[in-house]
C-alpha cells in the first residue's frame, strides 16, 4: 500500500481512516500507521484521542466527513480554504448545519486570487 507521498507518508502519527469496509491497520515507512475504522465520529475522535494523548487531533476528509463531525459538534478549530472553482456537483458542506455560525467565531481573509481562507473557532 502507497499512503499519500508514496510509502513514507507525511503524517508520522496513527491515522485513522473511516470506512465502511474495516481492515487491518497497515504500517508504513516513518512512523505512519493507518488504521480503519468503521465508527461514528465520536467513536473515531475518543480512538484518535487515545491514541494522541496530550496531542491535537486534526479532522481531515471531505464534506461529507467535515459535515458530520461538525454536526455532532466534535469541531473546536477549523480552516476551510475556498477556491472560486466549480468541478462538477459535489457534496454541499452547509446543508444541515444551519445556524452554525452562532457557535463559532469566523474570521475571513481573502486574497487577490479569490481563495478565501475561513477560520471557524469555537466560542467558550
Amino acid at each position: 500500500m502507497d499512503g499519500l507521498g508514496g510509502p513514507n507518508p507525511p503524517f508520522r502519527t496513527p491515522t485513522f481512516v473511516l470506512t465502511h469496509r474495516p481492515r487491518p491497520s497497515v504500517e508504513m515507512e516513518g512512523g505512519t500507521t493507518f488504521h480503519f475504522l468503521d465508527a461514528s465520529p465520536s467513536d473515531a475522535l475518543s480512538t484518535a484521542r487515545a491514541a494522541a494523548g496530550s496531542l491535537d487531533v486534526r479532522i481531515g476528509g471531505g464534506a461529507t466527513v467535515v459535515r458530520d463531525f461538525l454536526a455532532a459538534g466534535l469541531v473546536d478549530h477549523m480552516h476551510l480554504v475556498q477556491v472560486p472553482i466549480v468541478l462538477g456537483r459535489g457534496v454541499r458542506l452547509w446543508d444541515g448545519l444551519e445556524a452554525l455560525e452562532e457557535a463559532y467565531d469566523v474570521e475571513a481573509v481573502s486574497s487577490r486570487s479569490g481563495v478565501t481562507h475561513l477560520t471557524f473557532t469555537r466560542r467558550t
